[in-house]
Parts: structure tokens; sequence; C-alpha cells
């Protein structure tokens, strides 16, 4: 039933790629996805009809149904896989032609080998971004060799081409960016280290800064506003606006929003608009979103998903951003929730063990989560007290614990794979 579906779908999207001849923007890379297409939404939505693909569905299935316009999540429904099959085939086949978006944003996941040449054989992306792709790629178990995860998500620049076509790519990682040498269009970079003698990003970000506030009103009473984030200038060519993001907390997160800018500034757009745009950006739930906990404290919640550049990034930011909340008087200890990183295949223990001694150096207590996260607690003990470490099977026997420890003005990060289920932690130490 599965291969019939995506079958039909593959046709009726094909189609009306082709009757209504969208712009379509493709979005691929081993993390940072969704961060870049919600940015790039928020972007381009204020100047033209856009559509984006809802969530995480990016595969075979999902981005065939944003291109028809049907919502996944209520598609599981007999009734309205019907009613939403019949509307396809009108949108495709049906006289007269509907009104249809003048741009798709569309994620494209490579899970598998040939996952993204089937993507881009359905919506022929004329614009294409790679966000980042690490040493140990997410999905990799699935790939004979992280080389072989990069060659596939550059399927993606390798179809562009034209003078309508753009590669947008990150300047700081050297395998996305040697991919400006597999497309036949131009190319535009990203990055956040300035140019120095002209050679650099095209769109960079200069003066970050993190800020913190504690969410009171003048009567010294708990408001349910936004507790931090981050400041930055962008740059582009000789000019440069200011940016500032509530709940922002990675600084690699700016990658997707760099990334952004790119595509709005490739459709005309200024900078200032494209600004003003990412300042009301709201970031997609469960990803290094700064939210308020308890006993004072403050939550990292980056539970949707998690790989080794990934999670090194998050570590990185609970590094950061504790430091900031201290020299603002807010900061208490560093406490990292690290669950199993799942899909790593023969790199499994040596990618934790590396998590391990960077989160030794990153935080002063280490919770974890899950059999191949216990390799990240061995590590980690090389460098920090036995004391300071903690590891449970499951996030339902560890979030009592997280509980118990956390104190006034902690920074507690909370990540792992989607299966670990980490998002039970956040919900046992968040304020509802």
């Amino acid at each position: 039933m599965r291969k019939l579906l995506k079958f039909i779908l593959k046709i009726l999207a094909k189609r009306a790629i082709g009757r209504y001849r969208p712009i379509v923007i493709g979005i691929t890379g081993s993390v940072g996805k969704t961060t870049a297409k919600e940015a790039t939404y928020a972007v381009l939505s204020r100047k033209f009809w856009v559509r984006k693909n809802e969530e995480n569905y990016n595969n075979e299935l999902g981005v065939p149904m944003a291109v028809l316009g049907i919502d996944p999540n209520k598609f599981k429904i007999f009734g309205y896989q019907l009613s939403a099959i019949s509307r396809a085939f009108w949108l495709t086949c049906g006289w007269p032609r509907q009104k249809y978006p003048r741009m798709l944003i569309l994620e494209l996941a490579a899970d598998r080998p040939g996952d993204i040449g089937y993507l881009v054989d359905v919506v022929k992306p004329q614009i294409g971004v790679v966000t980042a792709i690490g040493e140990v790629p997410v999905h990799v178990e699935f790939y004979a060799s992280p080389q072989e995860v990069a060659k596939e998500k550059a399927k993606l620049v390798e179809q562009l081409a034209g003078k309508d076509g753009l590669a947008i790519l990150n300047y700081d990682d050297q395998t996305v960016l040697d991919m400006k040498n597999k497309t036949k269009t131009k190319v535009m970079t990203f990055g956040l280290v300035s140019p120095a003698s002209g050679i650099g990003p095209d769109v960079w970000v200069s003066d970050i800064n993190y800020f913190v506030a504690d969410g009171r009103d003048q009567a010294g009473n708990t408001q349910s506003a936004a507790i931090g984030g981050l400041s930055f200038k962008i740059n582009f060519g000789g000019t440069f606006v200011p940016a500032r993001i509530y709940n922002l907390i990675g600084i690699h997160q700016l990658y997707g929003m760099l990334a952004a800018v790119a595509v709005g500034l490739h459709f005309g757009m200024n900078l200032v608009d494209i600004s003003g745009a990412l300042e009301n950006f709201e970031l997609p739930r469960n990803r290094m979103n700064l939210i308020r906990g308890i006993k004072n404290s403050m939550i990292i919640d980056d539970t949707y998903n998690a790989s080794p550049l990934s999670t090194h990034a998050a570590l990185d930011a609970l590094r950061d951003f504790a430091r900031a909340s201290r020299e603002l008087g807010h900061g208490g200890r560093r406490i990292a929730v690290l669950g199993d990183m799942r899909e790593l295949g023969k790199y499994e223990v040596e990618a934790h063990r590396s998590i391990g001694n960077l989160a030794a150096e990153r935080c002063d207590i280490l919770i974890t989560v899950g059999a191949a996260a216990k390799f990240i607690a061995d590590s980690a003990a090389n460098q920090m007290s036995r004391e300071n470490i903690i590891s449970f099977n499951t996030s339902d026997e560890a979030k009592l614990k997280v509980q118990e420890i956390v104190r006034d003005g902690d920074v507690v990060l909370v990540k792992g794979s989607r299966s670990m289920k980490m998002e039970r932690i956040v919900e046992e130490i968040k304020i509802l």
C-alpha cells in the first residue's frame, strides 16, 4: 500500500510542479535543515505567497504532500485520504487551474542512499541550500561512509543549472563548500567568519552576543516573556543591519538564519526587511528552545534529535549561555542531560566517547540516558568527578532525579535522539 501511495503522490506532485511552475527552494544537510526552512519561510512570506513542508515531513511521502497541499497529520484518517487525493487530482488535472503558491520551501531528507535523487526528480529545485554535514553525519548507519552521505546531499546542487539557479552553501563546512565544484549554476555562501582580504562568505554575522532577561515585570512578578537569546549583525557586501532574536540560543543556529538571508537577497529583499522578519521568527519545537524551568532554572530543550555535530554545538551553547547568564548575575551550574545518539552504526562508540570528552569541559553535572550514552559518561569520568556523573537506562528513570538535582539559576541542556524520548525530562522540569 505504501509503494502504491508513493507512486501516486510522485506522479501528482511532478504534474503539479510542471503545471504551476513554482520556484522550488530545496534545503538539505545533516543538521539545521528545519531551522533554515522555517527561517526562509519567515523571510519570504513577507513578500511572496509561499508554502513549506510541515514539521519533519521531509521524505518521499511528506515532500509530495507539501507540493499538493495535503496535511500529513490528517492523512492517517481514511476519509481525509480519499478527499485529499481527489483534490490533488483536480489540482493537477482539473480546469480551470487552481491558485497556487509562488514558491515552495522544501526540506529534503537523505535518510538512505537515493533519497535526495528521488526527491530532486520530483520537485526540480531551482535553489539549493546545504546547511552542514559534519564528520559523523546523522543516518550514517545506512551509508558506507560519511563521504557517501555528503555525496548523496550533493545531488541537490548537482542538478541546479541556468541563470535562475543558485546553490547556497555553508562556507564554514569544508565538505559543503566543496560542493561548489559540483554545480553548474552560481554559488552564494554564508558563514560565521568575517571575510579577510576578499576571501570568505558572501553573507556573514558579526558582533554575536548573548542576552539574558529575568522575565519579570516592574513589580517583580514572573512573566511568560522570553528569557534570553542572541543579538548580532547581518553583513552583506559593505552593509550590515542589527538583529535580535529571542530564544535563539545556539550560535550554530545562525547558519539557518544566514541561509534564509541569502535566499531573501536573491529574491530582491533588503537587509532591513530580512532582519525584521527574522526577529519575529519562532524556532521549531524541541530544537534548542530556551524555556523557563523549575527553581528559577533555564532549560535548553534540544530533544528533537541528536547527532555528534548537533550535540557538540548544543554543548557549546550550554557553556556560552551559562557564562553570559553568570556575568549578568543569573547563572548557576551547567547541567547536561544527554541521551543516546542513534543511527551511527560502526561510529557509535567513538562518537559517544568524543562527546563525553567534550561534555566534561562544558558542564558541571552530567546525566546520561541509554546504553550508548554510558560511553559518554565513561569518557567524561576521565576529566570530571564521578560524583557529578549519573547514568540511567531510560528518560522515565532519569526525569525525577533531574528534578531533584536542579537548583536556582541552573542552565539545563536536554538532548538525545528522538527514540530516547528526552522530552519527558523537559516536561518534568519546565514551568507549565
